[in-house]
């Protein structure tokens, strides 16, 4: 193995252990989905650094592909559905009055 081979892995492992430390400890819920899809585009290619080009091409479609697509729907319904419940609480004609 040659030293800019090396310094890659290291680099690489070190990438992504901060994006998954920054994924968890984001308070912005689109942002970690965001840094989840970029920790498993990187896991990918660290299986393809490990010849395991089959988990790397598994990684990449189901759990970075469609896992970040199916937690961006998500989050798109739980802020409409927020944004609702909010519109309604705050409007004063659907208040009912007894």
């Amino acid at each position: 193995m040659s030293l800019l081979s090396f310094a890659f892995d290291v680099l690489l492992g070190f990438v992504l252990l901060w994006l998954a430390w920054r994924a968890l400890a984001s308070p912005d819920l689109f942002r970690a989905i965001v840094l989840f899809i970029a920790f498993g585009l990187l896991m990918a290619l660290a299986w393809v650094r490990l010849d395991a080009p089959d988990i790397a091409l598994a990684e990449a479609a189901i759990g970075t592909g469609l896992t970040g697509a199916l937690l961006l729907a998500a989050l798109t319904r739980l802020e409409s559905k927020s944004d609702a419940e909010s519109t309604h609480e705050k409007d004063p004609e659907t208040e009912v009055h007894h």
